[in-house]
């Protein structure tokens, strides 16, 4: 079965935008804790190009240029907002509730993703170690694959495609699965991340 889903991605400029590989974590990165955003900043390749690689942050950068181009200011066809394409039925969740104060406020956009995934961790809590290192539709489920996607299609939508062994497939409405998520935003390592039951932004 394949639900059709509203969408996180950006509008049509970025319908198709690939993760760039340095941004993409492998099999054969080290698993490393979350560092400080200051420690980030100073973690540059030559020609200060960021090396996040399979950290938190690493994570965080790579979705949110699948996104939106890492974009804080944009909203999509579809009213999708910011960096990393909240609806605002999930802000409200979160304890926020004016699109504008939200779009233009990059510090409350980040705090918003670290709680969305710490709500999206607590449902998932008991699927996280139960599929992890397991294969489904070809692809290595890992802890990051599956937050990546319950950012993408919602955690229920994920539990509904990992207890069917990947035959519910949802996909949005510009054609990204959660199949790709789980692929593309696998093996980064979200141990910095803990699960809440409710949490709400501090702002």
């Amino acid at each position: 079965m394949i639900f059709v889903l509203a969408s996180f991605d950006a509008d049509s400029p970025l319908d198709n935008v690939r993760v760039p590989e340095s941004l993409i974590a492998t099999d054969s990165l080290p698993q490393l804790q979350p560092v400080p955003e200051m420690e980030f900043r100073a973690q540059r390749r030559p020609g200060g190009i960021p090396f996040p690689g399979s950290s938190y942050i690493g994570f965080r950068e790579a979705l949110a240029f699948k996104e939106s181009g890492g974009d804080y200011f944009t909203t999509n066809t579809l009213g999708y907002l910011g960096k990393y394409q909240f609806g605002i039925g999930t802000l409200q969740l979160m304890g926020v509730y004016n699109a504008a104060t939200f779009l233009s406020n990059p510090e409350l956009q980040e705090k918003a993703f670290a709680t969305n995934l710490a709500r999206n961790k607590w449902i998932l809590r008991r699927d996280i170690p139960r599929f992890a290192g397991k294969r489904i539709n070809g692809v290595e489920v890992t802890e990051s694959g599956i937050l990546a996607a319950a950012h993408l299609a919602g955690a229920g939508n994920v539990k509904k495609y990992l207890r069917s062994g990947g035959s519910y497939e949802a996909v949005d409405a510009y054609g990204t699965s959660i199949t790709n998520y789980l692929r593309k935003f696998r093996g980064y390592d979200m141990s910095g991340i803990l699960p809440e039951k409710n949490p709400k932004v501090d702002f």
